[in-house]
């Protein structure tokens, strides 16, 4: 494999991912963190900061919106529920060392 076939294929497994969060709004951002460590946020700071280390013109607001296929504020708007106390405790239980 060379390595541009190597970058379309990770490119391609990226755009899957997003594709399918974007898919499973009733996958909760905070079930996520608490499953996987990680969560649309976390992959929206990821593409900033990508952009950045390139010197492009992308805000986090933007980065959100290619992650998320929406504006953030309409996503949690249509899509984002009040943290269950358990969901809760258990985000913190990760934080805590």
């Amino acid at each position: 494999m060379t390595p541009q076939q190597q970058l379309e294929l990770e490119a391609a497994a990226f755009r899957r991912l997003v594709d399918h969060l974007q898919q499973r709004t009733d996958v909760q951002n905070i079930d996520l963190m608490n499953l996987s460590g990680f969560c649309r946020n976390c992959l929206s700071k990821w593409y900033k900061a990508a952009a950045d280390e390139r010197q492009l013109d992308v805000s986090l607001d933007d980065a959100r919106e290619a992650v998320y296929g929406m504006p953030y504020a309409e996503w949690k708007a249509q899509y984002q529920k009040e943290a269950s106390a358990e969901q809760q405790a258990a985000f913190d239980q990760r934080k805590a060392p």
